[in-house]
């Protein structure tokens, strides 16, 4: 799998990096090794927002999300992209 990360006017660390490559993972299981993974976090005021765009073959799927912890935005678009599978 192919995963891409974008930070806006925030840091890019190690441990986001990390974090955002351990959640991809489950993209693997779902849409297989072939599949193109971009994520995209920044800042609005004080939320955190991220989206990610999965590109597997044909099918392209877009999840986003807001909070007040950039980590639990992850989870939340995880939950979004199963959701669009059932």
């Amino acid at each position: 799998m192919n995963v891409n990360i974008t930070f806006r006017h925030m840091e890019h660390t190690p441990a986001l990096d990390q974090m955002i490559r351990e959640k991809s993972e489950k993209f693997t299981k779902w849409f297989g090794p072939a599949a193109n993974v971009h994520w995209t976090c920044w800042m609005e005021g004080i939320d955190h927002c991220s989206e990610v765009t999965i590109n597997s073959g044909a099918e392209k799927y877009f999840a986003k999300a807001h909070s007040d912890d950039l980590y639990k935005t992850f989870d939340l678009i995880i939950h979004k992209i199963q959701n669009q599978l059932k």
